[in-house]
């Protein structure tokens, strides 16, 4: 095992601000996003704090596939690849996805949200996507002047310095340093089940996720934003059949992180806090309105509720898109 760069180790030793509830307020990426889609789902939410059930097997599925790669790499490159590779990947992935769903039963009132046969599924293809990571971990993880920074690194930071008690808060999924080029690597994974197509590539919420990563890290640790990469690692779950072509379980996806969508990100957080909080960091008392669209609506868990009536329908939308 190659000797720890000095850059590394200090960043390693990052405590981050402890936040003081009651006192300091964190914002996120998730809740940005949610705010520009529709500000009275965030109200709902962050404001009025009603959180309705909505795990689901994407979501338990999505985080015990994240441990499990995440748990491998970490052997790999702090101990060894042959340890990481005698790992039982499988077990430790069933145990996840296990305890994960009795978590969200016992969330949910004892009421189940899957069947044994969807869960089955998604197991088997957790399985699938297991395995071809571990044979073909080479094409995409290097050790080769690569050193894992650390997965699920806490990254936060204080936004605007006009509103001091407000602090960004995220988790980055992989961060990795190559030292012969001083670089970092910021990666988030994501599930998907055929991967992701031109929309998903384009939507400028979802690439903004990294943009505002790397603006935080840079920040952070005085680290050049052209020192900094960004890659969205996806894993499917299911492939196309009778195709003519290689397809491959992995897709890597790098956004656009040049000083336009920076200043994007900047633009857009400055304007959800200014809407949104007033100087003390208090949400302000103002009613947040819908935004109804078909996008928005499809997956909001308020929408056609007592909550919110003035949403798009979701039968509306499938038999839009089928016609």
């Amino acid at each position: 095992m190659s000797k720890t760069p000095t850059i590394v180790k200090k960043i390693q030793k990052y405590k981050p601000h402890e936040i003081k509830w009651g006192f300091d307020t964190d914002i996120s990426y998730s809740q940005i996003s949610v705010y520009k889609e529709c500000p009275m789902r965030w109200s709902l939410h962050y404001k009025d704090k009603i959180r309705p059930f909505t795990s689901s097997i994407f979501t338990i599925f999505g985080k015990a596939i994240h441990e499990t790669l995440q748990h491998y790499l970490t052997v790999m490159y702090e101990e060894s690849t042959i340890k990481a590779d005698i790992l039982d990947l499988k077990e430790e992935f069933e145990d996840i996805l296990r305890k994960e769903y009795q978590k969200e039963y016992k969330n949910n009132n004892g009421a189940h949200f899957s069947t044994s046969l969807e869960l089955n599924e998604f197991y088997e293809q957790g399985l699938l996507i297991i395995e071809f990571f571990k044979k073909n971990k080479n094409k995409y993880f290097s050790k080769r002047g690569w050193h894992l920074v650390g997965c699920e690194f806490p990254l936060v930071i204080n936004p605007d310095q006009y509103h001091p008690s407000l602090w960004f808060l995220g988790y980055l999924d992989l961060v990795f340093y190559h030292e012969p080029t001083e670089t970092f690597k910021i990666i988030d994974i994501k599930t998907a089940t055929w991967g992701w197509g031109a929309k998903m590539k384009k939507d400028p919420m979802k690439q903004l996720q990294l943009v505002f990563y790397k603006k935080y890290f840079a920040q952070l640790f005085n680290v050049p934003l052209d020192k900094i990469e960004i890659e969205f690692f996806i894993v499917k779950r299911k492939l196309y059949e009778n195709t003519d072509f290689y397809i491959s379980r992995i897709q890597q996806h790098i956004p656009a992180s040049g000083k336009v969508k920076l200043n994007l990100a900047t633009k857009i957080v400055k304007e959800f806090i200014e809407e949104v909080f007033d100087k003390g960091g208090k949400i302000k008392e103002r009613k947040f309105k819908a935004t109804p669209s078909e996008k928005s609506c499809f997956y909001c868990p308020y929408n056609q509720t007592k909550h919110c009536k003035v949403g798009v329908k979701k039968k509306e939308y499938v038999t839009k898109k089928t016609n």
